[in-house]
């Protein structure tokens, strides 16, 4: 519910980065809850490249980036901190040697194993929150779509213009 002085709701699209970080930040910081109450030391942040690795096997900083829709600086930042942790490693590519491919390392695959079920709660309930919130994705898809169009630097440049 919204409360009367909150600003980035009043303004509607005025404030939808505001929005989408905040919202971002919430479900961040619950999930953090959720695996620091499991006894799991796992960032968020961390999903994505882990699930990759774990569904397709080693993969190239780059081939990451593109299946993420994130940047390439973003997978490297998160590939230092998985590193650190233990849970990934890189390895030659075996269809050529000279490449250097992201990889689960024997720690970070039992990590998956053990977050297996945990992560298909987070599923269910992500599913369940978008139906109760009238599907937010389909809404999100559509906002994707929009920008691919149209950039939001362009659609500024238009209003000033």
């Amino acid at each position: 519910m919204k409360e009367a002085n909150d600003y980035p709701a009043k303004m509607g699209g005025a404030a939808l980065g505001a929005r989408l970080r905040r919202l971002s930040a919430a479900i961040d910081a619950d999930a953090a809850r959720v695996y620091a109450a499991a006894g799991v030391a796992f960032e968020q942040r961390w999903f994505g490249v882990v699930d990759q690795l774990a569904r397709n096997g080693p993969m190239a900083v780059g081939a990451l980036a593109d299946a993420l829709g994130i940047s390439h600086a973003s997978v490297s930042e998160t590939r230092r901190s998985l590193e650190a942790a233990g849970h990934i490693h890189v390895v030659t590519d075996g269809s050529d040697g000279r490449r250097r491919v992201l990889a689960l390392s024997p720690q970070g695959q039992a990590l998956v194993d053990r977050l297996g079920s945990l992560w298909r709660a987070f599923d269910d309930a992500a599913s369940a929150l978008d139906q109760e919130a009238g599907g937010v994705t389909a809404a999100l898809d559509r906002l994707d779509e929009a920008l691919s169009r149209r950039s939001l630097r362009e659609r500024i440049y238009d209003a000033m213009t």
